[in-house]
């Protein structure tokens, strides 16, 4: 760790906003937006899908860009063991609730899924546009139903990744019963900025968070950048959904656990080491804060944000704490909570693939833990013959 790119290390964060190597013609990424069955591309065995499940309903954000960012990353590093074998790696991202675009199940195309953040109320019904918490988003409630049979389906499949953030966690919460979500009201407040979660006991003893819980200064704190108004709350059936609580919210920089539910671990890979299903309750995909500056400024300039709109996530952008690195400390739980879960998956997929077409390649998704003690190597290798 970190996890960047090696075309970004050696060459500085501006460059792959304008000249990634891996999407230049002839590249080995592509992204395509889905919003409508016909702008949906043909599948090809040579190319490797990956779902992006776009639930911003149409609003101005940072995060749906910033999780297709982190994926052509990830691959562009496998540019070099790419080269010569035809293979391609296509985002696919899908307008799920404006256009009530569900991409299919695993077991054809797609392996792994990305769920992004939004705005409005965790339940669609609820969004009206008028009541409290729907942000004046007025919601078509008609995809969730093929959106928790997807769920379903990633879940029973052991091939299969889900990872989500925010809204993406909130709805995970409500298909499998994991929690509720409750509008945090005017003592709590929205929750924004650079703020803190608290792993769990439970995450400390866990083969992948455990060594997360070892590069933080008590063992526990984490930083992360949240912008949510919803606490997800474990109810008295959550235990019965089969989903392991990873983090909890802080009361406060340096205070107690709070009783929200931040991060949620609902399946683990085959190996038992790397989450399978996992969402969080913040934006693990805002890893680059110069870069994320840069972007808002373009959207304010070229008119498609408000200014109070781009000065709230300059805010959240620009707030430091004393005495730390909070860059530092923000790309570590990015790390733990989503680049090394994505790579490990994006990987896997990768070589899967290159085995099915009988196509040699050095790539394999034991490398996400090749900057970790020889204790996480070992466990890592238990993939090997998967």
């Amino acid at each position: 760790m970190p996890l960047d790119c090696e075309h970004k290390t050696r060459f500085g964060r501006q460059s792959c906003a304008t000249s990634c190597p891996a999407s230049a013609p002839f590249g080995i990424f592509t992204y395509t937006r889905v919003e409508g069955p016909d702008q949906l591309p043909p599948a090809s065995e040579q190319v490797i899908d990956v779902a992006v499940l776009d639930m911003n309903h149409g609003w101005p954000n940072l995060g749906h860009d910033s999780l297709v960012q982190a994926l052509q990353d990830a691959a562009c590093d496998l540019r070099e063991p790419l080269t010569g074998t035809g293979l391609r790696i296509r985002a696919l991202s899908f307008d799920v609730r404006r256009r009530g675009q569900v991409p299919e199940p695993p077991g054809g195309r797609f392996a792994l899924y990305l769920g992004t953040g939004g705005p409005g109320h965790l339940d669609p019904r609820r969004n009206d546009g008028t009541s409290e918490g729907s942000q004046g988003i007025r919601e078509d409630p008609s995809w969730e139903a093929p959106m928790f049979r997807l769920f379903d389906a990633i879940s029973a499949d052991e091939r299969a990744a889900l990872l989500g953030v925010c809204h993406t966690f909130g709805v995970m919460c409500r298909w499998s019963g994991a929690a509720e979500p409750a509008l945090r009201g005017p003592t709590k407040g929205k929750s924004t900025g650079i703020l803190e979660n608290v792993l769990t006991p439970e995450a400390r003893q866990h083969p992948w968070f455990r060594r997360f819980s070892e590069e933080l200064p008590d063992g526990r704190r984490l930083r992360v950048v949240e912008n949510r108004l919803f606490d997800l709350l474990p109810g008295p059936e959550s235990r019965k959904a089969g989903a392991l609580a990873i983090g909890h919210e802080t009361l406060g920089i340096g205070g107690p656990a709070g009783n929200a539910v931040t991060m949620l671990e609902f399946a683990r890979d085959l190996a038992s080491v790397m989450p399978r299903i996992f969402a969080v309750n913040h934006h693990p995909e805002i890893v680059d804060r110069f870069r994320q500056m840069m972007i808002l400024g373009q959207k304010l300039d070229r008119g498609e944000v408000s200014n109070e709109w781009y000065q709230e996530r300059v805010e959240v952008l620009t707030r430091n704490y004393p005495d730390e690195n909070s860059d530092q400390r923000l790309h570590v739980t990015s790390d733990y909570t989503l680049l090394g879960p994505l790579r490990f998956h994006l990987n896997r997929a990768v070589r899967m693939r290159a085995a099915t077409l009988g196509i040699s390649v050095a790539v394999h998704e034991d490398s996400v833990f090749a900057a970790l003690s020889p204790l996480a190597v070992a466990l890592g290798r238990g993939a090997e013959a998967l």
